[in-house]
Parts: structure tokens; C-alpha cells; sequence
């Protein structure tokens, strides 16, 4: 009964807590690797089952969250637990848990230094996450948004080469930049076009319905909170991203599949289903430019991916263009489309997170950075490059792989939103991601390895290959078992009717 009422009143609080008494235990354990890693892992399944149980409080109806403290009438940091909240805090405390395993193998096996600093920046990103998907108002998700990009600017950084430090440059730049430029004034004009009673608060359908203010300063207000954004990949405040490829590959992970990214494409799905809502954008048609600029961005990143011959870097665009399908799915206004763009963020996360495990892994094993130097690479890691096959099938949208899912969803979206020209630009995307995926595939199983090297079997330790072999097998199960994912963002959408 304590544990229930808890849950209730303070259930984000305790989210958000657990991470930071983990970092407390990473700090003091510095001095002992294994203590230490076993603090982060632990921490990471705690959060994990605090958020199953404010999940399943959720389903049963319970109404979660409080205020923390008032800051003015109407502005407050609080709390509360909805269904693209909970969506989001599922993959991004689930995921840490993996990418924490991944982690410790990646991390030891390449004599990384700074190590405690890299597992305390973790935990509070991973804080800044909860805090951000439990936020109750604009406010609230604006405060963690910014502490998101505070905390992992050390982890981009981390390897303190001229590169390292250019590339974070870069990342902080944008980030903050974008946010102060253009969130930060959306933020005064959606509060001021309140009127007499001013509010930041989520609200299912918009806070802004109704709203008296003109439509000028609406989709002012619309374009600025997108802009401002930047952590979503559009084009054209997108280069931070594969300048931040500098970092360690379990930071690239966090990065482009749970953290970073993930929370910028949140942000948007908050700005069109809980501050605008999709009856004021149609009305005010100021959504049709983030269609533009999100299907401009998945072909033009897909066409940039395909002549990358980084792994990573090619990872990283295909990150891009993948990101503004959830930017497409959402600004098409239509239920299916909205219900895609949100259970993409799943999909999407589990699926690209296994391939960013499988570029590290292969890094970390052979020294590899190139697509170009993969011949043969399936047959001495054919764990992991069975795993990466799974990641590419379902970053073009074939079965059995999660994404799949979300696309077919997308697709209905399109023809009931009348539009065919969406269409063309999916098949177009899926077409240039099978050209920049299945060569790699091809060429690590069919082409023979090089002569002078080792033709043996060469897997990378043991917690990477159980972490992308985790994240493959889940890519796997979401495709027929997708329903935790997708009745959430049904809910968002109001895809069959329901709305949380």
C-alpha cells in the first residue's frame, strides 16, 4: 500500500531519484571498476521496474504526478504520467539497461579513460530523460531538455582529442544555440497566447484549443518550438549529429537511439498532440512545412548515408532520415500517421541502437571503421553481423523487424491524409536505404576475408555481443508483439478513437 501510494503521488520523482543515487554510487565507487559498474547496471534495472510499475499504475487508470514547486502562476516544475511520457521513459530506461551491459565490454576491452566520468554522465542523462518524459508542462520538459545537453556535451567530448573537442564544440553549439534562439521564444509566445489564464500545461488535444490569439502569432510560435528543437535531426540543424561521432560508440548508441535524438523528436510530439493539437495546426496549415522539411530530410540524408564510407558516420545519417519519419508521422495530422510517427520512436530506438552496437563491436574486435574494409567480417562475427542484418531490415521497413510496423502505419497515414507525393518519398526512402544496408550485409557474408587476415571466429566480448544480440532479439519480438508500443501511441494519436 506504501509502495502504490508512492508510485501515485511521486512516482516520476522516484524515476528520476533512483538515477541520481546511482550516480552517487558511481562516484564514490571510482576507486572500484567492478563495484562501480555493478552500481550503473543495478541502477538501470531499478529505474527499469519503477517504470514498468508507474506503467502498469497508468493502464489501471491511476492519475500519476504532482507539482514539485511553483516558479510563477501558471509555470511550475511538475509532473504527471501520459502515454507518449510513459512510451518514451519505457525505451529510454529499457534500453539503458543494454547499453549499460554493452558498455562495460566496449569500455574495459579498449582501455577507455575517464571511465567514471563516463557512467556519471550517463546517469544523469538517463535523470534528464525521466524528467523530461514524466514533465507535466513546457517548462518542466525545456529544463531537462537543456540538462540533456549539458550532461552528455562531457561525454562527446570525452575522448579531449582537437576532434573530440570540435565535434562538441559543434553539438553544444547547436543545441543550446537552437533552444535559446527559438525554443526558448516559443515558450513566452505559447504562454502569453493564453490569454487572461496563461498555462505551459500538456493538455490531450492542445492547451492552445481555443486559443484567441491570431494565427500569425500561432504559427509563429509553431515554427519556433520546432526550430528550436534541434535535437530532432531536420535539416537543415542537423550537422551537429554526425559531428558528435567522435564520441565512443556506447555514447553514439545513447546518442542517435535513446537519449539525445529520441528527446527531440519527443519534444515535437508534445508541441503537435499536447500544446497545439492537429485540429488548431490544420486550421492553421503551419504543419505543411514540417512535412517539407521532414521529407526533404529523409531523402537527402539517405543520399548523404549512401556514400559514407564511415560505418558510423553513414549510421549517423541514416539517423537523420529515419528521425523525420516520426516528424512526418506527427506533422500529417492524420490518426495512423500520428500513431506511426509516435511507435517509431520505439521501433526505431531498438532497431538503430543494434546497429550502432554492431559498428562498436566490430570496432572493438577488428579495428574496423569502414564499410569498405567488411569483407568477410560475417564470417569471423557472424553473431554480430546477423544482429546488424536485423537492424538494416528493419531500417528499410521489411518484416520480420520492428519498423516495419510503423511504416505500414505510416503508409495508411498518407492515403488518409490524401497524401500520394508521402508515398513517393517513403518508397523512394525505403529503395536508398536498402542501397546503403544491404551492401554491407552482402559484403560481410559473401565476400571472402582479406588475404592476410585470420579467417577464425573473432566476436567482441562477451557483454557487447549479449547486448546486440539482446536489442536484435527485440527488434525481432516488437514486429510480432508490438502492442506495448503501438496501444500507447494509439493513445497519443487518437488512432481508433482513444486519447489520453
Amino acid at each position: 500500500m506504501i509502495l502504490a501510494i508512492d508510485l501515485i503521488t511521486h512516482g516520476p520523482l522516484l524515476s528520476i531519484g533512483i538515477c541520481l543515487v546511482g550516480l552517487l554510487g558511481i562516484v564514490a565507487a571510482r576507486k572500484a571498476p567492478n563495484v562501480r559498474e555493478g552500481i550503473s547496471l543495478t541502477t538501470a534495472i531499478a529505474n527499469f521496474v519503477i517504470v514498468l510499475l508507474l506503467h502498469a499504475r497508468f493502464r489501471a487508470g491511476a492519475d500519476i504526478g504532482g507539482t514539485l514547486v511553483e516558479i510563477v502562476p501558471g509555470v511550475s516544475l511538475a509532473f504527471r504520467v501520459d502515454a507518449l511520457g510513459i512510451l518514451f521513459a519505457l525505451v529510454a530506461s529499457g534500453l539503458w539497461i543494454v547499453n549499460t551491459l554493452y558498455s562495460i565490454g566496449y569500455m574495459r576491452a579498449h582501455h577507455e579513460p575517464r571511465q567514471t566520468r563516463f557512467y556519471s554522465c550517463f546517469a544523469i542523462a538517463i535523470a534528464a530523460c525521466m524528467g523530461a518524459a514524466f514533465s507535466s508542462n513546457l517548462f518542466s520538459m525545456f529544463a531537462f531538455y537543456e540538462l540533456l545537453t549539458i550532461c552528455t556535451y562531457p561525454l562527446v567530448i570525452h575522448a579531449e582529442t582537437p576532434e573530440a573537442r570540435a565535434g562538441a564544440k559543434r553539438y553544444v553549439t547547436y543545441l543550446l544555440g537552437a533552444s535559446i534562439c527559438f525554443l526558448l521564444p516559443a515558450l513566452f509566445l505559447i504562454w502569453s497566447a493564453g490569454g487572461s489564464n496563461p498555462t505551459l500545461d500538456f493538455v490531450s488535444g492542445g492547451l492552445l484549443a481555443g486559443s484567441e490569439a491570431s494565427h500569425m502569432t500561432l504559427g509563429a510560435a509553431f515554427l519556433l518550438a520546432v526550430a528550436g528543437l534541434a535535437k530532432c535531426g531536420v535539416m537543415p540543424f542537423h550537422s551537429w549529429l554526425p559531428a558528435a561521432m567522435v564520441a565512443p560508440t556506447p555514447v553514439s548508441a545513447l546518442l542517435h537511439a535513446v537519449a539525445v535524438v529520441k528527446m527531440g523528436v519527443f519534444g515535437v510530439c508534445r508541441i503537435v498532440f499536447y500544446v497545439f493539437g492537429v485540429d488548431l495546426l490544420a486550421e492553421l496549415g503551419v504543419a505543411d512545412v514540417l512535412v517539407v522539411a521532414a521529407c526533404f530530410t529523409i531523402v537527402v540524408a539517405s543520399l548523404v548515408a549512401l556514400v559514407q564510407d564511415n560505418l558510423k558516420r553513414r549510421l549517423a545519417y541514416s539517423t537523420i532520415s529515419q528521425l523525420s519519419y516520426i516528424l512526418l508521422g506527427a506533422a500529417l495530422l492524420a490518426p495512423a500517421a500520428g500513431l506511426a510517427g509516435v511507435a517509431h520512436i520505439g521501433f526505431h530506438a531498438v532497431s538503430k541502437i543494434t546497429l550502432f552496437f554492431a559498428a562498436g563491436a566490430i570496432y572493438v574486435a577488428l579495428h574496423k571503421t569502414k564499410v569498405s574494409e567488411l569483407d568477410g567480417v560475417g564470417r569471423r562475427m557472424p553473431i554480430t553481423m546477423t544482429a546488424f542484418a536485423i537492424g538494416s531490415l528493419s531500417m528499410i521497413g521489411l518484416p520480420p523487424a520492428a519498423a516495419a510496423v510503423s511504416k505500414w502505419y505510416l503508409v495508411e497515414g498518407a492515403i488518409d491524409a490524401g497524401r500520394f507525393a508521402v508515398l513517393v518519398v517513403i518508397v523512394i526512402s525505403a529503395l536508398l536505404n536498402a542501397a546503403y544496408f544491404l551492401p554491407i550485409v552482402w559484403r560481410a557474408f559473401f565476400n571472402p576475408v582479406p588475404e592476410g587476415e585470420e579467417s577464425g571466429r573473432h566476436e567482441a566480448p562477451w557483454p557487447c555481443v549479449a547486448a546486440l544480440s539482446i536489442t536484435a532479439l527485440l527488434t525481432v519480438g516488437l514486429f510480432f508483439w508490438p502492442d506495448i508500443i503501438v496501444d500507447l501511441a494509439a493513445q497519443v494519436a487518437g488512432y481508433g478513437g482513444g486519447a489520453d
